[in-house]
């Protein structure tokens, strides 16, 4: 027994001095933190997804894969989808013409440049809500000022209700969320700028190229690595945003800006179809997850060091 008890002792002194025992005794509390707050309801709504479930807590049963049978036939899925990707794509474009181009004019020197460069994330530090209110009121076919601008520039003709239109309302709800967005995109173009090195933009003024030369073969091979990592997390963000959409439209007028996250909201939580509800989350999650690595594949393997073979 004497035997028994040193030798524990030895190897619990052994254990105790190896550094990797040390360290996962020091994460094991955050791990099982996120399995606690991640793995565990990410499961959970796996396994809601095949069942029959109605409200949270009320009887459920197994259905297997009758939800996604009927999801994949349902009009309503794929318009969504469809949907879904225009918000995305849109954003992403939006925010990224409108980061590039304030970045590259806040990179040249000019009076106030510092005062600016501190303020432009201000759009971005503002809470949802109050973008949003703000956007409404401007963008407002009764009030607002943008319909006043346009109608005394002889744009248009009569006011139009800019979130009240389904053939506009997608393109506005688009310009709030590219507005929020924008200013952070716009810093860490900033910051990619800085990292090129003067002497080869004074290289190409000696050797005379103009301004959309010296953006083409100096500028813009340092952002590119930047643009796709970027238009990744852009996406990703954009296709996951709720608060923006729900904050204007609620999904409407009709179902004209209703992505896939406010389906989701609406089947689960409106129409009470827990059961599909969750479903349709893990649809979206495998949709996200294939579009991620196919996307990193094709555009991030080489400029950003993703799916690299060794050397």
């Amino acid at each position: 027994m004497k035997d028994f008890w040193a030798s524990a002792g030895h190897t619990a002194k052994k254990l105790w001095s190896d550094d990797r025992f040390f360290g996962a005794i020091l994460i094991a509390p955050l791990l099982i933190w996120l399995a606690v707050i991640l793995v565990y309801p990410f499961m959970s709504v796996i396994w809601l997804g095949f069942t029959n479930a109605g409200v949270i807590g009320g009887r459920q049963e197994f259905i297997g894969l009758e939800n996604y049978r009927y999801l994949l036939s349902n009009p309503e899925f794929w318009d969504s989808l469809g949907k879904t990707a225009i918000w995305a794509l849109g954003n992403a474009l939006v925010q990224t013409i409108l980061g590039l181009a304030l970045a590259l004019s806040l990179n040249r020197p000019f009076r106030g440049q510092g005062v600016i460069r501190n303020w432009i994330i201000l759009p971005w530090i503002v809470p949802t809500v109050t973008t949003v209110v703000m956007w409404r009121w401007m963008l407002s076919g009764s009030f607002g000022v943008v319909n006043y601008v346009l109608v005394k520039l002889g744009v248009i003709e009569e006011m139009i209700s800019f979130l009240g239109q389904a053939n506009v309302a997608m393109p506005a709800v688009t310009l709030i969320n590219s507005w929020r967005w924008f200013p952070f995109i716009t810093i860490i173009f900033l910051a990619g700028l800085q990292r090129i090195p003067k002497s080869e933009h004074e290289a190409s003024l000696v050797d005379g190229a103009s301004a959309s030369q010296r953006f083409r073969f100096v500028t813009f091979p340092y952002l590119k690595p930047i643009m796709l990592l970027m238009g990744l997390l852009g996406i990703l963000w954009s296709v996951n945003t709720f608060d923006v959409i729900w904050l204007s439209t609620q999904g409407g007028p009709g179902s004209a800006t209703e992505t896939l996250a406010l389906l989701i909201y609406d089947v689960g939580f409106k129409r009470l179809q827990m059961g599909r509800g969750a479903a349709l989350s893990v649809l979206f999650f495998l949709i996200m997850i294939g579009f991620s690595v196919l996307y990193a594949y094709l555009n991030l393997r080489k400029d950003a060091g993703i799916f690299r073979e060794p050397e």
